[in-house]
């Protein structure tokens, strides 16, 4: 199996771009596995804790849950304030908006794979989503606070971006 793998591998990355891309298809497995098996043991405790499996979210949960999704997401992959968590997957490469930063991964294959992973708002939707539907269900009071509060402050966001551009249009 090794070798399959080795040879599969191989085929992969030599269709890297000219400006060297890496895809490390190692790291995204690893990745993969990662989410899978998080999945599986969310999805074990859900069974486990209510001994059947969950119904299906209200519609207010999912629209909370949409918006906090966004705006967790977006910080973890974009926040100043969160590069600690991120630098050791990646490196700096300058700002991007208010309160955001533009980092690139480092090299590696896992370290490069997991650096896409957390400066990426959309690849980090799905993980962050997963964790708050098992929060639906597990501990649902807690989990709608936390949404409600993320989605206060991502209209909160959205407001100060606006109040930003009326300030520009009118000078």
């Amino acid at each position: 199996m090794g070798g399959w793998w080795t040879r599969i591998r191989a085929g992969y990355e030599e269709g890297q771009d000219e400006a060297g891309d890496e895809r490390p298809l190692t790291g995204y497995t690893a990745l993969l596995a990662g989410y899978a098996t998080l999945t599986a043991a969310a999805t074990a405790a859900v069974l486990r804790w209510r001994g059947r499996p969950a119904s299906r979210p209200a519609a207010g949960d999912l629209a909370l849950l949409a918006v906090a999704t966004f705006r967790i997401s977006r910080m973890l992959a974009k926040d100043s304030v969160m590069t600690p968590l991120r630098a050791p997957f990646t490196t700096y490469q300058g700002t991007a908006g208010p309160g955001e930063v533009m980092e690139a991964p480092r090299p590696g294959p896992v370290r490069h794979a997991v650096g896409e992973l957390v400066t990426c708002p959309f690849c980090l939707t799905q993980w962050v989503a997963t964790a708050g539907l098992a929060g639906l269900v597990v501990l649902p009071r807690t989990t709608r606070w936390i949404t409600g509060g993320m989605t206060a402050v991502a209209a909160a966001d959205a407001l100060q971006l606006a109040y930003a551009r009326l300030q520009q249009a009118a000078e």
